[in-house]
């Protein structure tokens, strides 16, 4: 018996030899756990963060080998001097040359998935090849009428496209500054064509097309934003903010009386000194209005930031946006805009040049075409965009596009063309003359009373489009007194 239970005994101390290894092992083992567990957490942090993460994934059989064999060699001397720890206790790994061709595959992954969603993702991108063959017509022939037309639909894509760009940043910005967005990269090409036709002395046609970017933004864009939205959501009446579209609608107001002063002096014949008060005059209400914008941006992104949050139905502010993700990056936004804005600044400069040829051609007044077709191409940006947020029920950036634009041309871009011509030596003013003046004073008021209760639908979009129908009208049965060409001045 005794013996029975010696020979007991020594089978439970070699079990337990056998079976429960010794301290030191014990202590890597727990060790190799937790770092299991800190790789684990790291991990599940990386598929829950709301980042764009591109994660390399184990493919070839050899890729997970490699992996197993360096778990399992974590405590060998090679490995060792691959990790460094924090003194937090966090684990940090050196980049290895696989890791460095994973982040290769996922820049690239990057760029063509980007290329996919703006190039490939619309139809509309069809009319692209338009463009270039714009610029052969140009070349090799000396029809003016064709490479208008051409340039006018290889635009046309470019600038849906800015609009969806734009849309994708003003996901990482905000409302308020994604409607400033909308308007700057929007009016990006009508100053670059600017300043192009004063280099010219085309001054009439800088005049005519600013005022015509103006009509079309406030009439034009805004009433098929206001139809879409409505249409779209036809049981109920859109709200936007009444404080900032005030504001605007007071700015708006500012530049009517800067336009109005020199064209009623100019024509009451009440110069001090003929010839150059009205131009003296012109630049100094310029100056003016370019302080008034600059402290209008102050207003709107540092000071009254609530005045310009969004509203919901039921007319309280909300936070919105945050229920779409954007599809590309902000980087990859800011890229796009860039290079579309170059794009269509290129396209813009054959449209200008074409458009004496093509008013011959069209047998079309060139103020037809600089008011009215010129404006609707430059401002596709804006009537995409601001139909494609009134459609998703946010009016509060389609007017910040809309009558954003208009305030932002108006105080700014038009201002700005003066400073310009003034540096020239160009005689550029503020004299639109008395009829194109006019058209823009009704038009300001139309636009006030549709925006002061704050609400819209689809009969007001329908009447601001009837209102820019007679404006289209007028202007196909109105002479310019004046020269298209003006000759430089001695100023």
């Amino acid at each position: 018996m005794d013996n029975h239970k010696s020979q007991m005994v020594g089978i439970h101390s070699h079990l337990e030899v056998s079976f429960f290894p010794p301290p030191l092992q014990i202590s890597k083992f727990r060790a190799l756990l937790n770092i299991c567990y800190k790789a684990y957490c790291i991990w599940h942090l990386v598929l829950k963060s709301d980042r764009q993460v591109c994660v390399p994934q184990m493919g070839s059989l050899e890729e997970r080998a490699a992996l197993e064999f360096e778990d399992e060699s974590l405590f060998s001397p090679d490995s060792a001097s691959r990790k460094t720890h924090s003194r937090e206790g966090s684990l940090v790994l050196a980049p290895s040359p696989a890791s460095e061709t994973s982040g290769t595959k996922c820049m690239s992954n990057s760029i063509f998935n980007s290329i996919k969603v703006v190039v490939f993702s619309t139809k509309i991108n069809l009319l692209v090849p338009f463009g270039p063959a714009a610029m052969l017509v140009d070349k090799f022939t000396d029809n003016h009428g064709w490479v208008f037309f051409l340039s006018l639909l290889g635009i046309i894509p470019l600038a849906e496209r800015l609009g969806y760009a734009t849309e994708q940043l003003a996901l990482f910005t905000g409302p308020t500054v994604g409607g400033l967005l909308n308007a700057t990269f929007g009016n990006a090409t009508e100053l670059i064509i600017s300043v192009y036709a004063l280099k010219n002395g085309m001054i009439r046609v800088v005049q005519q097309s600013l005022l015509g970017s103006i009509l079309s933004n406030m009439l034009l864009v805004l009433g098929c934003a206001f139809f879409s939205g409505g249409m779209v959501f036809s049981k109920k009446e859109q709200v936007f903010s009444k404080a900032a579209a005030g504001v605007n609608s007071g700015l708006l107001l500012m530049a009517v009386m800067g336009l109005l002063f020199p064209a009623v002096l100019h024509f009451t014949h009440t110069e001090l000194h003929f010839g150059s008060s009205e131009l003296a005059l012109s630049r100094f209400s310029s100056c003016i209005m370019l302080v008034a914008y600059a402290a209008y941006l102050v207003f709107q992104l540092k000071s009254q930031k609530n005045l310009y949050v969004p509203v919901d139905e039921g007319g309280d502010q909300t936070e919105g946006d945050e229920d779409e993700a954007p599809e590309i990056s902000k980087w990859e936004s800011i890229i796009w805009l860039t290079i579309l804005t170059l794009w269509i600044s290129v396209l813009s400069e054959y449209l200008v040049n074409a458009i004496e040829g093509a008013s011959v051609a069209w047998k079309m007044p060139i103020a037809f075409i600089s008011v009215i077709l010129l404006p609707i191409v430059g401002n596709a940006a804006e009537h995409a965009s601001a139909i494609i947020f009134a459609m998703k029920d946010k009016l509060d950036i389609s007017l910040g596009v809309a009558i954003g634009s208009s305030t932002q041309i108006s105080m700014f871009g038009i201002p700005f063309c003066v400073v310009v011509g003034w540096i020239m030596g160009r005689p550029m003013d503020l004299n639109f003359q008395l009829f194109e003046t006019a058209t823009l004073f009704m038009t300001v008021i139309v636009v006030a009373f549709m925006l002061q209760e704050g609400t819209s639908n689809y009969f007001k979009g329908i009447m601001l489009i009837f209102c820019y129908l007679i404006v289209a009208a007028s202007f196909f049965v109105h002479i310019d007194p004046t020269s298209i060409v003006d000759k430089p001045s001695k100023h």
